[in-house]
């Protein structure tokens, strides 16, 4: 690259790691700071802490080249011109998002500072952090001559989030002045110009030299409200859908060509429009707590964001009821749970229905077995030892000898399921599919009791022995 930045980027979580291997791929240095030793160590060692797609290639490719791990912040302020933030913002005990870890990494930069910086907000932050984190900075006496604070939020879904960083839908740039808009605009050159997709090696994707990344500049308060309102309007989707699945099997009707008859307006678009058990993850449940938060705080009384959290947390009821509907009782039954991620592709287990699901399994006394493919030692450190809790190998190990199969994530492997072999395996061929995997007939052709969200349960009959059968009048 022929002008590079040298960028600091502070946590090494799924939004800091990510955005310090793009960032080296896109050619500029990076030093990624965490305190957290044990995890820069391993990152120090060739080690990958997450679950991502693309990632171990990536660091593999600029480790101790284009991006270096430190716990030393203090040596990442003093060499880079931008400084990303991009810590933790959990949801607090008031729906808030707590941005101590925001405040803790301002105070360090503030301590470290010796010259101009562009302090860049990736974290999701509320509206009006930028001017705290000015007045954060006034605090500790620096000059406002030696900084500006831009927000750059990340629109990263876990599994596909370096395709997503390197092929954004947009990039949202929120800055005050044309200076720390200058130092943005050359960060992300390669991909609004084009010449990264040029050049050999670069990742495939959506975006391509003739159709490069768009880039929007905003005011920072703007940028900070697309983040939240983004995250909000898809949780919106997401929930929409699943309360209309509840209505469609009010009624007999199938979700899934709802949906697509939905989805079929450009307007609305198919995206985000798959019901199941709800949404998770480290993202939605916070922003849209965060979100109605803030906005109640100025005065505004966004009611829609309370329903959509609640109709979040009643799928969870719904799908639990469904289990019980039939099976009749769980005290002593024997279930395979296939999924503990919040959704396929991820090891994340953060707010996921299928870790809600589970413990509502075995506080019934349920028996669970559970598989899935990445997320099984996350599963381990959230949900308690039990008697009546154990992990499988595979869905097959789980599925032995169970009373019925259970589908909590929706991993390409949960959906191409040897059936032949899966029956053969259950003590009882029923299957209660949260994420709509298969299709009812299909299910019903291979001999299965099949329960889904949003159409009518298929049944599987038993054929009457002859002896059995009744003599026609």
């Amino acid at each position: 690259m022929s002008n590079p930045v040298s960028i600091c980027v502070i946590g090494s979580g799924y939004v800091g790691l990510v955005a310090a291997v793009c960032f080296a791929e896109l050619g500029h240095h990076v030093i990624c700071i965490d305190n957290d030793k044990a995890r820069i160590k391993t990152l120090q060692e060739g080690g990958v802490p997450i679950f991502e797609k693309h990632l171990p290639e990536l660091l593999a490719k600029h480790r101790g080249h284009g991006v270096e791990f430190t716990t030393e912040l203090a040596v990442g302020v003093e060499r880079s011109e931008a400084i990303f933030i991009a810590v933790g913002t959990p949801q607090g005990d008031n729906g808030a998002a707590d941005l101590s870890y925001v405040e803790a990494a301002v105070a360090e930069i503030a301590r470290a500072i010796d010259g101009y910086k562009v302090i860049v907000e990736k974290s999701t932050v509320p509206v009006y952090t930028n001017q705290w984190i000015g007045r954060v900075m006034g605090r500790y006496g620096v000059d406002p001559q030696c900084y500006d604070v831009v927000s750059n939020p990340e629109f990263l879904r876990e599994g596909t989030a370096i395709t997503d960083f390197l092929h954004p839908d947009r990039i949202v740039v929120g800055a005050g002045c044309e200076r720390s808009t200058n130092l943005l605009l050359r960060i992300y050159e390669p991909l609004t110009s084009g010449t990264y997709y040029a050049q050999p090696g670069a990742l495939a994707g959506a975006c391509s030299a003739a159709h490069p990344a768009p880039l929007l500049v905003t005011s920072a308060q703007s940028a900070e409200i697309i983040k939240h309102a983004s995250n909000a309007f898809l949780a919106l989707k997401l929930s929409f859908i699943n309360a209309i699945a509840n209505l469609a099997e009010a009624v007999d009707a199938d979700i899934e060509d709802i949906a697509a008859g939905i989805g079929l307006d450009s307007r609305i678009g198919s995206k985000f429009l798959r019901a199941g058990l709800g949404y998770g993850g480290s993202c939605f449940p916070k922003d849209v707590a965060a979100f109605y938060w803030v906005a109640k705080q100025c005065g505004v009384d966004l009611q829609l964001l309370q329903e959509i959290r609640k109709i979040n947390l009643t799928q969870k009821e719904i799908f639990f009821n469904k289990v019980v509907s039939a099976l009749w009782t769980l005290r002593g039954k024997r279930l395979a749970a296939l999924g503990l991620a919040y959704k396929r592709d991820t090891d994340d287990v953060r707010e996921s229905p299928a870790i809600d699901i589970i413990r509502k399994l075995l506080k019934a006394g349920a028996m669970v077995t559970a598989y899935d493919p990445a997320a099984t030692e996350r599963a381990k450190e959230v949900l308690p030892p039990a008697e009546n809790l154990s992990y499988a190998r595979d869905l097959y190990e789980a599925s032995r000898d169970a009373d019925a199969v259970l589908i909590l994530t929706d991993w390409k492997e949960f959906a191409e399921i040897d059936l032949v072999r899966l029956h053969q395996v259950l003590r009882f061929p029923i299957m209660i599919d949260g994420r709509n995997l298969y299709q009812p007939q299909q299910m019903l052709d291979h001999g299965f009791t099949y329960v889904s969200v949003g159409r009518p349960e298929i049944i599987r009959r038993r054929k009457a022995s002859p002896a059995s059968t009744p003599s026609e009048p």
